[in-house]
């Protein structure tokens, strides 16, 4: 099993899609200064505790600061099943609108 990545931009065409799933994983402090639209935040280190919640059906997006620990996130979720796509670079390399 595999995780795909996807550019930073191409992440606004999953924004409030049916079935997805966009994962902020950086601490509730930075998601609040601002965060990709329809974005849920998840820290990476609640991650595991919280993963019996995500719904294998869907596809999740994931997204950190400059994309490390989404690639981690990525690597530890796709034993357990989850569709997944990392977004390369985090939110520093994304250039949408931010709430």
């Amino acid at each position: 099993m595999s995780f795909e990545t996807i550019k930073a931009n191409d992440v606004s065409y999953y924004i409030d899609r049916p079935n997805v799933l966009i994962i902020d994983l950086r601490d509730k402090e930075d998601y609040v200064k601002g965060h990709i639209p329809s974005a849920v935040n998840i820290p990476y280190d609640n991650l595991e505790h919280e993963s019996h919640r995500l719904n294998k059906n869907y596809l999740l997006i994931l997204y950190c600061d400059r994309g490390h620990i989404s690639l981690m996130a990525a690597r530890d979720l796709m034993k357990y099943g989850y569709h997944i796509k990392s977004m390369y670079g985090g939110i520093r390399a994304y250039h949408g609108k931010l709430v």
